[in-house]
């Protein structure tokens, strides 16, 4: 086993400060090893230490992180930038991860938490509605999926 795997590991266990440590050691031993840096980012933010994972992300992204890592990354440094209240930098990292992985729905739902805290209410409960949506398994709710998507984009009109 690697100490990566090691340190993983560890904080899937809740043993995270023992994960940081080992983390900070192999960031010396390879500092261009992208997927050190997004696991030394996640550990800050399984403690609370929002503020200390940014710049790990950051530099992990800026490594070239790739493939779910990559999506990872950008939706744990969207979701800590919004945690922080800094909510235009949150809002262009989730669009990134928007475009780079349209599939993704999660980057729909914390894209949809950002519009909200930056008072774009209407379009925050259109993406919300589409997820319900589209990924309800409840048969109630499917019972009315046209009509939930129908008006997921008129919540403010009303009809005379």
């Amino acid at each position: 086993m690697s100490n990566l795997e090691q340190a993983v590991g560890w904080r899937q266990e809740g043993k995270v400060q023992e994960a940081i440590e080992l983390l900070q050691e192999i960031t010396v031993q390879e500092p261009e090893n992208a997927n050190v840096w997004y696991q030394l980012a996640w550990a800050h933010d399984s403690l609370g230490l929002e503020r200390e994972a940014v710049p790990h992300y950051e530099k992990a992204l800026s490594l070239g992180l790739s493939g779910e890592d990559r999506a990872g990354a950008i939706l744990g440094l969207g979701s800590t930038y919004r945690t922080l209240g800094q909510y235009e930098q949150a809002k262009a990292w989730f669009e990134t991860g928007l475009t780079e992985f349209p599939a993704y729905r999660e980057f729909e739902v914390f894209y949809a938490m950002v519009l909200y805290n930056l008072g774009e209410h209407a379009e925050a409960m259109q993406r919300l509605l589409v997820q319900l949506a589209d990924t309800s398994s409840d048969k109630r709710i499917n019972d009315y999926n046209r009509a939930i998507r129908y008006y997921a984009d008129q919540l403010d009109r009303v009809w005379e």
